[in-house]
């Protein structure tokens, strides 16, 4: 199978990306992976790993974590969900994503295997589109091990939970490290309505003997995590009790930290490349996660650390486009993310108009969002991503009125843009937010928007 097959037969499985949802899907759980891995060889457990949940910064604190790794010269594979352009952004090997024909000849062979399985009774719905891609993540890493050269003898693999933890497909690993980051309201239909519930799915990834590292967390967040490692006799390392941080400066959303950890014999400088405060926690995080590796034997040094979270990178989060007017990317998806927007806004452009892009999908808190963002943008402009679960932008409208200064409803991700772009001035600020998918939409839209104009 080619990679244009290989890509529309996945997109059939499931409603993640807009496709058709697959008639005999399985429901939430870990029975398909466990079968289907067991019948591939258990690739999952050829291949060190650290696994990460959370509801915010579990994809930046990953990547700064792998980023890390190949600091201190391993080999690394890092899995993250959704993706914003290409499919192939879900694999990530040694920094780069996974190429097409290595991603179709992992999903032949994990298709092959499912229709043997199917045909044998051994598995009674076709595994959703979420667990054939971990499936083939597990299996590109496990050959990426075997394929080229290895420094200090190893190779690590980084997984982002997807939903939740306790039953998201990724949860059959066997980590090393255990990373928790700050736990808040999303996919409430899924994982409960407290943040007691949601930290007890979040807190799933935690096993027998585990080493955990969490961020600081709401005050019932973190008796559910640490009751959970009690019960289970794992370890845990709690961010706010390891470091310390020192004095932070800003200049342009970048922070830099001093931090100190018991863990630690000397101060690491933490400056990560990420725009935003917030993401000094999500690097101390990385970092506290990068030392317990260092304790179970995997050669990290302090410059590695420091190295690898100045070097990360994470698009689509607090993403720069251009200047004059600046226009930014940023996947605030959920309240807690809309808060750190705001905060971003108030400490970087007091004073400057912003002109704000919302689109947003189905199940998200949009009320409690656009109250936090509208009231201070100068203009919104209401649109819709290109994806089957988005809300439409008449409906956004019905829905926001009367929480923005003026408001203007575009349908088009493109064109919405394009309008934000001629209502702002040189001095003005461009926001395009409210999730992931328009973001994608917007990164697709504006490398073709450059290329038109390179070419002219």
């Amino acid at each position: 199978m080619n990679y244009e097959d290989s890509v529309r037969s996945l997109l059939a499985l499931g409603r993640e990306l807009g496709a058709p949802q697959q008639a005999r899907v399985q429901k939430f759980g870990l029975d398909n992976i466990r079968i289907l891995s067991a019948e591939l060889g258990n690739p999952h457990l050829a291949v060190p790993c650290a696994h990460v949940a959370g509801t915010n910064g579990k994809g930046s604190t990953a990547a700064m974590l792998e980023s890390i790794l190949r600091a201190a010269g391993y080999r690394t594979g890092l899995y993250t969900s959704p993706h914003l352009e290409r499919i192939n952004e879900r694999i990530g090997i040694n920094g780069e994503e996974i190429g097409d024909e290595d991603f179709a000849t992992a999903w032949t062979r994990v298709r092959a295997t499912i229709e043997a399985l199917m045909a044998s009774g051994k598995l009674a719905a076709h595994p959703t589109f979420f667990e054939c891609v971990t499936a083939i993540a597990f299996i590109a890493f496990q050959h990426a091990r075997d394929a080229g050269p290895i420094a200090h003898g190893g190779f690590l693999s980084i997984y982002e939970v997807g939903l939740g933890g306790r039953l998201d497909s990724t949860n059959i690993v066997e980590p090393e490290a255990a990373i928790i980051t700050p736990i808040d309201f999303d996919h409430e239909t899924f994982l409960g309505h407290s943040i007691e519930e949601i930290a007890a799915e979040k807190a799933g990834i935690i096993k027998p003997g585990a080493w955990v590292v969490s961020a600081p967390q709401r005050a019932e967040a973190r008796s559910v995590i640490a009751q959970r490692t009690k019960r289970v006799g794992a370890r845990l390392v709690e961010t706010e009790c390891v470091w310390q941080v020192g004095e932070m400066s800003s200049r342009e959303g970048r922070y830099r930290a001093v931090a100190s950890s018991a863990m630690s014999t000397r101060e690491i400088v933490i400056a990560p490349a990420l725009a935003g405060k917030f993401q000094v926690q999500n690097a101390l995080t990385a970092a506290t996660g990068a030392l317990l590796l260092r304790e179970r034997g995997f050669a990290i040094s302090g410059d590695a650390i420091a190295g690898g979270i100045a070097s990360a990178r994470w698009p689509g989060r607090l993403e720069r486009l251009c200047e004059c007017p600046a226009v930014y990317l940023d996947g605030a998806h959920n309240p807690a993310a809309a808060r750190e927007l705001k905060i971003f806004w108030q400490e970087n452009f007091a004073g400057r108009r912003i002109v704000l892009v919302y689109g947003a999908m189905r199940d998200k808190a949009v009320d409690e969002i656009a109250g936090l963002l509208f009231p201070l943008a100068e203009r919104v402009i209401l649109t819709q991503p290109r994806q089957s679960r988005a809300i439409s932008a008449a409906l956004l409208a019905d829905m926001t009125a009367g929480l923005a200064r003026g408001s203007t409803t575009i349908a088009d991700p493109a064109e919405a843009l394009e309008h934000a772009l001629a209502a702002a001035s040189p001095d003005d600020v461009v926001f395009a937010t409210g999730s992931l998918f328009l973001v994608g939409d917007l990164r697709r839209y504006w490398r073709s928007r450059q290329a038109a104009k390179a070419s002219q």
